[in-house]
């Protein structure tokens, strides 16, 4: 969630006419305006319904120490919310980030509007803790207390995070620089000051501006601070400030053998907690992490990076003055580090990922409590991670990604943590992540918001989806025989084409999509198809299979930084499947065991319908056979554009990612005695996001297990 600067925005021009071949999309001008259309919520009405009514009250029923007002507070390894029915010992609740389609996190683009529809579906879904990761505008707290106040007995806790503003210890190694310190004391300054309704600052780059008058105090049920911290600059900033004092303040204090990073962390969460009891009140006061700084000791994790340093929440500790306490926040996953498939204990346990969190809630029992405050797996085409007991880091569809989101949230209650929060609510399109970075790495990172890649995972989230709009069909070839239409759709995601043939096939359909300069002839020895193309599906009825290729000479895996020898060689015709990686080669440390590359072979796609109201819905689904019609939605990023919104291509050259300006693809049909048809893919740049907003298929079972954790 870096802040980021604001783009360069363009409104939409007219559509003009559109021509036979030709793919238009909303042309922009250079004049300033909004990077995202008016979002049109869809309902899914099979997806889910709204959880009973909880006949018990959980409004706020704070209890007073110390003069300070609690409305939670740690109590051993309990973080207990006092309630009108009593105190609850787990948390359940979501993730929610700052952005919308089109925009850069930094720009905090979500509308008054947006809130208010999400609150109300949140609370119709039975969540009972938001966590939100910075100071979010006004807007935001505005909505937030209207929604508690007219649902008193079932309010939405807030968990209010502070990010660190200045991230330039990733650069300097000195955490204890005056930038990011100076900048994280006037950020809690400020946020302790927002949630009170009491905060007027200026707009600036990369964070929110107003006025805030909404109290929502009565509702904060915790706060974190920072950031998920660099291992190696976090140990070099240790080893730079060795010599720092231990912080002893009135409601937080170190213990002897605190870092200097946790003594960094203890002067900031005590400058909180002084800002918070000078309003009267107290809550749980903890800081971020991950298994990358986590305390333990993991041997068996190959990557040194991933290890290297601790940040122990036991070393940061509450005084008696502060009631609310602290407790320790994760955010944990089942599919990363890879300590989680190789650690001998964890490797023989039935749930390897729920083991950690054991190890974890082990050592900080029995003083303090362990919140998991991300967990989840996306819901997306592309992976970037092979996981623990099949949750991977993506290649689920929405059912597959909720049903296991909901198991783990079960397990953390069954297993005595004090809570978890899914990440997130809602899909973020700007995300990137590290196995398609590279195909994007020569493009304005600005524009990622604009399209939504199913290969990174990253953007996939969401329990609410942020689907692209489609644009209007054309119809760029048609005939009396043979190949009888080719019709052709997209949207920010996928390019569509519908093949109607004069009969069904039986031998295989070829099609070849030339992109950049160069290419090799269509697989399978096809003669009929002249030309030179990059990338090729075959659809195969016989073996009710398809297959995509790419020109092994621009492989996307050979920008993944792999040795030569990892990379996959192509078949003797040149082509490759196209893959991603999702894990580099490493060598084990406990046996000295070499692993190979791992690999998603995307490429084979996947048959099935793609409309969410469809009962075999599978939002991974790339093609369809029907009678004599084959239809296709392809993603842009798996014909080589890193950025379709501006036409660009991005392949390796000399193992080095290169732009290419694509001004339109070339495509053939080949299907055998069916014939053929050659046209041409033209559209229009553009630079807004057009979207319609749905509840994710298989919703329910996460409702479900929201209702059964909160029993």
């Amino acid at each position: 969630m870096t802040p980021a600067p604001r783009r360069a925005q363009c409104r939409p021009a007219a559509l003009a006419g559109v021509l036979a071949g030709v793919l238009a999309l909303a042309a922009c001008t250079t004049d300033p305006a909004p990077a995202t259309a008016p979002t049109t919520p869809v309902a899914a009405p099979a997806s889910w319904k709204p959880a009973l009514a909880d006949p018990r009250s959980w409004a706020p029923h704070p209890t007073t120490a110390g003069g300070l007002s609690t409305v939670a507070a740690a109590q051993g390894d309990r973080l207990l919310l006092h309630t009108g029915h009593g105190d609850v010992d787990f948390w359940s609740g979501v993730n929610l980030g700052s952005t919308t389609p089109g925009h850069s996190p930094g720009e905090l683009a979500i509308s008054r509007e947006e809130y208010r529809r999400w609150f109300a579906q949140m609370g119709q879904m039975g969540v009972h803790t938001l966590r939100v990761y910075t100071i979010h505008p006004p807007a935001m707290y505005e909505e937030l207390k209207a929604y508690d106040e007219a649902h008193r007995d079932a309010p939405i806790y807030l968990v209010q995070g502070v990010y660190l503003p200045d991230e330039s210890y990733l650069r300097s190694h000195d955490l204890f620089a005056a930038g990011p310190t100076a900048a994280m004391d006037a950020e809690l300054r400020d946020a302790s000051a927002a949630v009170h309704g009491d905060l007027t600052r200026a707009p600036r780059t990369g964070r929110a501006g107003g006025t805030w008058t909404a109290d929502v105090s009565p509702w904060v049920a915790a706060w974190i601070v920072g950031v998920e911290w660099d291992g190696y600059a976090t140990r070099a900033s240790d080893a730079r400030n060795a010599a720092k004092p231990l912080h002893r303040g009135r409601y937080f204090a170190n213990t002897t053998d605190a870092t200097p990073t946790e003594r960094w962390l203890a002067a900031r969460m005590d400058e909180l907690a002084t800002r918070e009891a000078a309003r009267g009140v107290s809550a749980p006061i903890a800081f971020v992490n991950w298994p990358t700084t986590d305390p333990l000791r993991h041997p068996a994790e190959p990557l040194r990076s991933e290890d290297a340093v601790g940040v122990d929440a036991d070393h940061v500790l509450p005084t008696k003055a502060w009631p609310g306490g602290t407790f320790a926040s994760f955010h944990a996953y089942p599919y990363y580090p890879d300590f989680l498939r190789h650690q001998p204990a964890y490797a023989k346990a039935d749930d390897p990922y729920l083991a950690y969190l054991l190890d974890l809630k082990r050592h900080f029992a029995p003083h303090m409590p362990l919140l998991v405050t991300e967990f989840g797996v996306p819901s997306s085409l592309g992976s970037a991670h092979d996981g623990t007991n099949g949750r991977d880091q993506g290649d689920h569809s929405e059912q597959e990604a909720l049903a296991m989101d909901a198991s783990m949230l079960r397990s953390f209650k069954d297993a005595g943590l004090a809570g978890g929060l899914l990440f997130s609510w809602v899909d973020e399109w700007f995300k990137f992540t590290w196995n398609t970075i590279g195909r994007q790495a020569v493009v304005d990172g600005e524009r990622r918001a604009v399209w939504h890649d199913p290969l990174t995972n990253e953007q996939h989230f969401g329990l609410v989806a942020q689907d692209p709009s489609r644009v209007g069909r054309s119809v760029p070839w048609e005939s009396r025989s043979g190949v009888q239409r080719v019709t052709v759709d997209h949207d920010a995601s996928w390019a569509y084409l519908t093949i109607d043939l004069d009969k069904a096939p039986t031998a295989p359909v070829r099609l070849g999509f030339d992109v950049v300069p160069g290419g090799l002839a269509l697989p399978g020895g096809s003669t009929r198809a002249g030309g030179a193309y990059d990338y090729a599906v075959t659809v195969d009825p016989a073996a009710r299979t398809a297959t995509m290729v790419v020109d092994g000479a621009i492989d996307p895996v050979l920008l993944d930084g792999l040795p030569a020898a990892s990379v996959p060689r192509p078949a003797a015709d040149g082509w490759s499947l196209e893959r991603l990686t999702v894990n580099r080669p490493f060598v084990l440390p406990l046996t000295g065991q070499h692993s190979p590359a791992e690999f998603l072979e995307v490429g084979r796609l996947r048959r099935g319908s793609w409309d969410p109201a469809a009962a075999d819905f599978d939002d991974r689904s790339t093609w369809q056979l029907q009678g004599a019609r084959v239809t296709l939605r392809l993603p842009w990023s798996m014909l080589g554009l890193g950025d379709p919104s501006s036409r660009t291509a991005v392949v390796p050259r000399d193992r080095r990612p290169v732009a290419v300006p694509v001004q339109d693809i070339g495509v053939v049909v080949d299907a055998g005695p069916g014939g053929r048809a050659d046209l041409r893919l033209r559209w229009d740049t553009w630079n807004r996001a057009t979207h319609t907003e749905r509840v994710k298929a298989g919703a329910q079972v996460f409702v479900d297990a929201l209702a059964d954790v909160s029993r």
